[in-house]
């Protein structure tokens, strides 16, 4: 067997871990993140929110299931490079189409392996996220880690419209029709920061008829569209970069009802007064436990986000009204999700919609459908 070249990972702050490149060879620039999952990784992988980003795996196998062509949860591969510790090179499924070396391969994306991901990740742990960049061509972590010095950071970045799609479709394109055993179809407009397939799956099953949208669709077009109801959607960047986002989610409240997943929850929160900030390593693994307020029910769940909405920005009455913060991280009590009381909005932080898991928080697609009815 041929020896995969070597590659090297580099932290901004000169932290360097030396392994096997897998995937494409080259370079890659991002922010250092993990993700805790087991399992998921092309989920990981084709979530649009990972635009920009080295992920870690923490789970040390990956790779074991390969991955298959129904999966994937946008277009194509959208993380900047992948870690892991090792990478399965025979994979053992009966869904399985491809190995995840050549996925990333025929993406061009570069990956490293063999290096100790328990270091890396208790290093982004305790320094907070750095930009970082793994290389089979630099292989000097001193000229390597001058270069991610000088590479953009994630603070700032407006990401939502570059992975946005550039004209509107119709979902059932993609995930097939509406189901209308539920009663009345309704109609959604999807705003698309990096929105999820199966984001669009659920929205169907729940009996919402989706028409998706680019990110910088003024609220008047949606308006114009006489639709039920309007999904903002998850994405990459800083929120507070989104201004066409915000704009357009304050033009839509009180005229039409509003659920937003994650980046949409951010913005939200922004479009009603308040703030949001920086997490020093964000949430992301299948596994974070989200006390609901209004139930008491602690709901095991999937995080993706760098960011949050600050809770004390919204703790007065704002031009909309008043707002209830009705979910909360037991790991280190960040706001999840919010609702507004004299307006028909809500939103989580987290992903209701993840596959292939947790499934705690689907009932949020079902208030959904109940919101558009006038519940």
């Amino acid at each position: 067997m041929t020896r995969s070249p070597e590659a090297v990972l580099v932290l901004e702050d000169g932290t360097s871990f030396r392994g096997r490149a897998f995937g494409a060879e080259g370079e890659a620039f991002g922010e250092a993140v993990f993700n805790t999952s087991m399992s998921g990784y092309q989920e990981v992988l084709t979530d649009p929110s990972y635009a920009a980003q080295i992920v870690t795996m923490t789970y040390p196998h990956q790779g074991n299931y390969g991955v298959n062509s129904e999966d994937p949860e946008s277009r194509g591969i959208q993380v900047a490079g992948f870690v892991v510790r090792e990478a399965s090179r025979r994979p053992s499924s009966w869904r399985s189409e491809r190995s995840l070396q050549e996925e990333l391969g025929a993406a061009g994306v570069v990956g490293i392996e063999g290096i100790d991901t328990r270091r890396l990740t208790l290093r982004i742990r305790s320094a907070g996220a750095m930009r970082c960049a793994v290389s089979t061509e630099d292989l000097d972590p001193a000229s390597l880690g001058e270069r991610v010095r000088r590479s953009p950071g994630m603070e700032g970045a407006d990401m939502a419209k570059g992975v946005s799609t550039r004209e509107p479709y119709e979902a059932r394109d993609v995930v097939g029709p509406a189901d209308g055993s539920l009663g009345r179809v309704f109609r959604v407009a999807a705003y698309d920061f990096g929105i999820k397939h199966n984001i669009l799956r659920l929205l169907a099953s729940h009996g919402c008829q989706t028409t998706v949208f680019p990110a910088e669709t003024p609220a008047q077009t949606v308006l114009d569209g006489d639709f039920d109801g309007v999904f903002l959607s998850n994405g990459p960047g800083d929120p507070a970069a989104t201004t066409y986002g915000v704009t357009a989610t304050r033009e839509l409240l009180g005229k039409k009802p509003v659920f937003g997943i994650c980046l949409g929850n951010q913005l939200l929160g922004l479009a009603l007064g308040g703030s949001t900030y920086k997490l020093k390593f964000g949430h992301r693994g299948i596994n974070q436990p989200v006390l609901n307020k209004d139930t008491d029910v602690v709901e095991i769940s999937s995080h993706n986000h760098g960011f949050a909405v600050d809770p004390k920005s919204l703790e007065s009455a704002t031009e909309f009204g008043r707002v209830a913060l009705t979910h909360w991280n037991l790991n280190d009590d960040t706001l999840e999700g919010l609702r507004c009381l004299d307006a028909p909005a809500f939103s989580v932080q987290y992903h209701p919609e993840a596959a292939p898991g947790p499934h705690d928080a689907r009932y949020l697609f079902t208030r959904f459908r109940e919101l558009m009815n006038g519940a």
